[in-house]
């Protein structure tokens, strides 16, 4: 019996002929500033207007609105808590916790938008 030679398998190494269109990231169309990177960065600045405005809504209505409650309803500012008027309180003291908790709302959302954002520009696009 005679044994044959296993059949011959060429090796080779990888092309080195570039291919047409590689993958990049989507930074690159806004570091390049096209027409799709303004899109990615104007819908950026839209979603971050539209949480600022949401914002600053709840802050009129939320502190805005105590000075008309208080001239609507003259007995609620008449109310005194632990002898001081109920609208000294509200105004002067629970203001501050209020503007803290929004802004932190506020700084989180933001956050959470960026984060979207890079997400979404830092995949890569298919050929």
């Amino acid at each position: 019996m005679s044994e044959q030679p296993p059949p011959r398998v060429r090796v080779t190494g990888p092309s080195r002929r570039p291919t047409r269109r590689t993958a990049r990231p989507r930074r690159s169309q806004i570091d390049e500033e096209t027409r799709l990177g303004e899109i990615y960065l104007r819908s950026l600045l839209r979603e971050q207007l539209r949480l600022a405005g949401l914002a600053l809504l709840v802050l009129a209505v939320g502190l805005g609105g105590l000075p008309l409650l208080f001239w609507l309803v003259p007995d609620l500012a008449a109310t005194r808590v632990a002898g001081l008027p109920l609208a000294w309180l509200l105004i002067g003291v629970a203001a501050y916790p209020f503007l803290v908790g929004v802004g932190w709302w506020y700084v989180r959302a933001a956050e959470r938008n960026e984060d979207d954002f890079t997400d979404l520009v830092e995949t890569v696009d298919r050929p």
